[in-house]
């Protein structure tokens, strides 16, 4: 009998990007023989009363035997997974992946590199951070450095800083959001690299550079290139993905002092045609059949 799988998207971020890859997903499980849909998310109603998910008209869905969940809301992936369906990330994965302050909480627990981090105190909705505060953090973490909001894709919310006034002009502006601030790793000035793990292996890796920006992320202007990782650089990645669960995942390393790595960041919801594309490496049929042994 063949496998049947959902992909879910977001329904109100229907780009080309994010319909992009859900198609590659889609082509992969086809090649495999399995039927599989994409699914948008505002299309399934979540009746707690009813433990079944209903489409918009009262329409029935038959459950799938997996889904491969290419969107945040960690609430419609939790109710898929009460219904017994095994999920791709899981809800927790994908919560801690999106959160980089949990992210980077957790990888400082397990003893995992990452540049020297402060987490900033909460501020409910108004209020601001004292300028003994700020001085604070200059005195820890120096000049220039990093400020991220815990929250951001595709290397937007985060900010480099360059003396006082600016920090503090930009904290007041983050009033109401977490974020958290970094010392800022110049010997990776708009380069790192991006390698994704499938399960506990690296299956393809990228070197990204920007010449016009601190960060080397391709959207904002940066270049690929294949990247030949190292053992220490496999070992970090592997470890940084297993550290949130992930069954798979786009971690990104800086480059740092006296050839070290530091984890940037770790992509729950990579998004591969770019890493696809400079490998020559099909991650998305890689993706498909770990799935498929999992669910086996």
């Amino acid at each position: 009998m063949k496998k049947t799988g959902w992909i879910i998207v977001n329904g109100n971020l229907i780009t080309d990007k994010f319909i992009d890859y859900a198609k590659m997903i889609q082509a992969a499980a086809q090649k495999q023989h399995m039927d599989i849909s994409i699914i948008k998310n505002n299309n399934l109603i979540l009746d707690l009363s009813d433990k079944q998910p209903l489409g918009l008209h009262n329409q029935t869905y038959t459950l799938p035997d997996f889904v491969f969940f290419i969107d945040k809301d960690i609430y419609l992936a939790k109710y898929l997974e009460q219904l017994g369906i095994p999920v791709f990330n899981n809800s927790s994965t994908i919560e801690m992946s999106d959160d980089k302050i949990q992210t980077y909480q957790k990888l400082s627990d397990t003893g995992i590199p990452i540049p020297h981090t402060i987490i900033a105190p909460k501020i409910y909705t108004t209020g601001i951070l004292s300028d003994d505060y700020l001085q604070s953090i200059i005195h820890k973490l120096g000049i220039p450095l990093v400020v991220k909001e815990a929250f951001g894709s595709f290397g937007e919310q985060v900010y480099l800083v360059h003396d006082f006034e600016e920090l503090k002009e930009l904290t007041n502006q983050l009033q109401g959001k977490p974020f958290l601030f970094q010392t800022f790793i110049s010997s990776s000035h708009g380069r790192d690299i991006r390698l994704q793990v499938v399960g506990d292996k690296v299956i393809a890796a990228m070197e990204r550079n920007n010449n016009q920006d601190f960060r080397a992320n391709i959207t904002n202007g940066g270049n690929m290139k294949p990247f030949n990782p190292d053992p220490k650089s496999i070992n970090i990645a592997i470890a940084a993905a297993r550290a949130i669960n992930a069954d798979f995942a786009g971690v990104d390393l800086l480059f740092g002092p006296d050839d070290s790595y530091l984890v940037c960041e770790i992509n729950a919801n990579a998004h591969i045609r770019n890493l696809t594309e400079c490998t020559g490496v099909n991650i998305a049929d890689e993706m498909i059949t770990y799935i498929e042994r999992k669910i086996k």
